[in-house]
């Protein structure tokens, strides 16, 4: 009888462990440099934009999502998920009604209120930020690690380093060419040398012409950029096309209009995940070709 209560015993800890009620607690440190502890893997994540529900996903951890930002539509099954926020202002009531037991945050694009008031409500926040292609695969790893997620994780993690590696080798020696980055036409707006796109153009053998402003994200002058002396134009408007993007610079005064105008599909180059090192390589190609045409 004895025997037969310990082999019992035995069977349901086995049980109980492959049902996750002995999974360990989880514990990682986040952009603030807060240490964030689950008591075990989320099975319930939200995300408060576009970029971290692709990261989600990427890490194996999709199935998690119940709720995401407006205008994540990567993965394409994500677009049927409960949006929580638009235009910047998120639904409190209804993130607090989908019952996370994590939401993902951005620290250069959610409002410190809003993630103050998320974490006073008893929400755990993590917060990611991402101002260097390396940032991507920590953030993967830091995901996977929070969903319980960790093979899959590690693994996006590895073939996204790689590839960097590799384009990285491959754009070693290219001649610099000055770039200027157009986020938005009016007022012009462009971004600084700490901006993860312009990491995207370093790596492809290009020079940020307004990489040593101090703002983020700064308003220029069409003086200013003629002062600086771009050699090509790219940029990433969600209303323009390669063809509209392009023919809006040929009507630039001179010397701009001179410029080439080249168009990056903005989900490719502005928002920090695995899609990045796509939109990478179409930076490389259009700067090779402005390259060429020097000879």
């Amino acid at each position: 009888m004895e025997a037969w209560v310990r082999c019992t015993e035995a069977w349901m800890f086995l049980l109980l462990v492959a049902g996750g009620a002995w999974a360990a607690p989880v514990v990682q440190r986040d952009a603030r440099g807060v240490e964030v502890r689950l008591e075990q893997p989320a099975r319930r994540i939200v995300t408060l934009t576009p970029h971290l529900t692709e990261l989600v996903s990427a890490a194996g951890a999709g199935a998690h999502l119940v709720g995401v930002a407006r205008f994540s539509n990567y993965p394409p099954e994500v677009s049927s998920l409960p949006v929580i926020s638009d235009s910047g202002q998120f639904d409190l009531e209804r993130i607090l009604g989908l019952k996370p037991d994590l939401v993902l945050a951005w620290q250069s694009g959610t409002p410190r209120d809003a993630v103050s008031r998320l974490e006073r409500l008893g929400l755990k926040l993590f917060v990611t930020d991402a101002a260097r292609l390396e940032d991507i695969p920590r953030n993967l790893e830091a995901i996977a690690a929070l969903a319980g997620t960790r093979a899959a994780g590690d693994s996006a993690s590895r073939r996204f380093a790689g590839e960097l590696q590799s384009l990285r080798g491959r754009q070693r020696s290219a001649p610099p060419v000055r770039v200027f980055y157009e986020i938005w036409p009016r007022p012009l707006m462009t971004v600084n040398g700490a901006h993860i796109i312009s990491d995207v153009i370093q790596l492809c053998g290009g020079v940020n012409v307004f990489g040593d402003v101090a703002a983020l994200t700064p308003e220029v002058s069409r003086e200013a950029l003629l002062a600086v002396r771009p050699e090509a134009v790219l940029g990433g408007g969600s209303a323009d096309t390669a063809e509209s993007f392009s023919a809006r610079w040929a009507t630039q005064a001179p010397p701009l209009n001179a410029l080439p105008g080249l168009h990056i599909p903005p989900d490719l180059i502005q928002r920090p995940t695995p899609r990045l090192l796509t939109g990478a390589r179409l930076v490389c190609a259009h700067l090779d070709a402005v390259r060429a045409a020097r000879r």
